[in-house]
């Protein structure tokens, strides 16, 4: 039985990896419409075709990408780095928290779960949390047009075309550059499509990394494989779009008889730490105790692994949260202020607490207080 388990999870990667590859084929082999010429002058890019992207025709016959924010486009791929960089740091946290004999397994469940996320992300996961809303289903799930990251553009940013003083950004705004530059005047108008794609693609990997703390001494290596690459694709891509793909919560362009009310969520509260947390939690109820709870210690082996890991979460959330406005602005300062109080103010009053309760200071108190607070502030940080 657990030979063929192994086969089943071997199988389903083979027949990701084959997807993949005919997916980026099919990317890579865009056509290009409208009688436009497919290559922009002065860069290897090619013309997506995509109309939710912000494309100008230069007057030649060809299509030119909308100007992008330097600042911007630098500010995103640090931040998209920090949040990647939290990966590592959870299974950290994990690993020190757990027995000795698990912390390796813990550590090689994280890793593997950045690999499986990142290409399904690539392959369909974009494309469902955020594809184009073309009818009223794609209001649970979005439509299969970014599949491979098709019509995603690593040049144009999304958008509608106008003049740079009408964007978002700070820099047009203040008039830094000419007025007749052409810009996009949508929302994240000022770095390039594919960048936008993977800053998500950050949320969509460490999300269900977050779940492995419920799965500890409970599931096979092999069963994790499939099960990660299931709950990508049923429960964190419908719900992120949902909230941030313009789906039925965080939409108000539509029939409020669908959707009275929607959602605030402005780095994840709902999308990575109610789903997160809730599936743990199903998952550790359905899959039982672990061995020997209840008649053998399990308390946390390595306290230095253990704030190691909630260090490494404290600095790489500031590019969750301060990220998350895509943009550098006042609220990307904004929530950086309140990223790091609400993080220091969690671990102080958890230790004060622990001291109160036990008579001594705990450290491991402190750093989960410090991982409450930034979990805490996630949802509001940038609207307080």
């Amino acid at each position: 039985m657990n030979s063929r388990n192994h086969k089943y999870a071997l199988l389903l990667v083979a027949v990701v990896a084959v997807t993949a590859i005919g997916a980026m084929s099919q990317a890579f082999a865009q056509q290009v419409t409208d009688g436009m010429d497919g290559y922009v002058k002065g860069t290897s890019g090619i013309y997506t075709g995509n109309p939710n992207e912000c494309w100008y025709d230069d007057g030649e016959g060809g299509m030119l990408p909308c100007r992008i924010d330097t600042g911007d486009t630098a500010w995103i791929l640090t931040a998209s780095s920090l949040v990647l960089f939290m990966t590592p740091g959870v299974a950290f946290f994990y690993g020190g928290l757990s027995r000795s004999k698990n912390a390796v397994s813990v550590i090689g469940m994280v890793f593997i779960v950045i690999g499986l996320a990142s290409m399904q992300w690539v392959m369909w996961g974009y494309s469902l949390a955020f594809g184009p809303i073309d009818n009223d289903a794609n209001m649970f799930m979005g439509s299969l047009a970014y599949v491979g990251f098709n019509q995603v553009s690593a040049y144009a940013p999304l958008g509608e075309v106008g003049p740079c003083t009408d964007t978002w950004s700070a820099a047009y705004q203040m008039q830094v550059f000419p007025e007749d530059e052409i810009c996009s005047v949508g929302w994240p108008g000022t770095v390039p499509h594919q960048l936008f794609a993977m800053f998500q693609a950050t949320f969509a990997i460490i999300t269900p990394a977050l779940i492995v703390g419920g799965l500890i001494d409970r599931m096979k290596f092999s069963a994790l494989i499939i099960f990660i690459l299931l709950w990508a694709t049923f429960v964190y891509d419908p719900i992120a779009h949902w909230v941030w793909g313009g789906g039925y919560i965080g939409n108000l362009d539509f029939d409020p008889n669908l959707s009275p009310s929607y959602g605030l969520d402005f780095a994840g509260g709902t999308v990575v730490h109610i789903t997160s947390g809730f599936s743990a939690l199903a998952a550790a109820l359905v899959l039982g105790r672990r061995l020997g709870y209840g008649k053998v210690p399990m308390e946390a082996h390595n306290v230095p692994m253990v704030v190691l890991g909630a260090s490494i979460l404290w600095f790489g959330w500031f590019g969750f949260n301060a990220g998350s406005e895509v943009m550098v602005d006042g609220i990307t300062v904004s929530a950086w202020v309140v990223t790091n109080t609400a993080t220091g103010t969690a671990a102080v009053t958890w230790l004060l607490m622990s001291w109160a309760h036990t008579g001594k200071p705990s450290i491991i108190g402190a750093a989960t207080g410090a991982v409450a607070g930034l979990v805490a502030i996630t949802p509001a940080s940038g609207w307080v």
